[in-house]
């Protein structure tokens, strides 16, 4: 019957791109999720050295006089901030300097910024800070 319209005609192409916006937002989800999880194990990561960089900060002429091991926190700080320094996208929120089991210990809390490849299409912050806590223990041959 070729004088009568199909009545399905378009149907399907409608459908198809509904379908394909929400394939497009799977994706999106899963790439920018993924690279999310990275930039935590990152922030981790430049966390524990800094605080490692901070850890070496001791203050020597106390370790030489009655050899307890104290952190200088002074020169803890400019180690670590020395550190992050040199990484794009970090920002350092704070340094906590505490006792465990008679051994000083440094935390470091800092934000990588994670630069969202597509969720930002479809309406989400292009940018996201992503929070990364680490803690050294100073252990020494003195204080074991």
């Amino acid at each position: 019957m070729t004088g009568r319209p199909d009545r399905d005609a378009g149907r399907v192409s409608l459908f198809l791109a509904v379908a394909m916006i929400g394939i497009l937002t799977i994706i999106a989800l899963a790439y920018d999720g993924a690279g999310q999880l990275r930039s935590m194990q990152r922030a981790d990561n430049l966390a524990a050295e800094a605080a490692r960089a901070g850890g070496q900060a001791i203050d020597l002429g106390q370790l030489l006089d009655d050899g307890t091991t104290v952190l200088d926190p002074v020169a803890a700080e400019d180690a670590v901030r020395d550190y992050l320094a040199g990484v794009d996208g970090v920002t350092f929120r704070d340094l906590q300097f505490d006792t465990e089991d008679d051994n000083p210990t440094l935390t470091v809390r800092l934000d990588l910024n994670y630069d969202r490849a597509f969720l930002d299409l479809f309406g989400f912050a292009d940018t996201v800070d992503v929070p990364g806590t680490a803690t050294a223990t100073l252990l020494t041959s003195t204080n074991r």
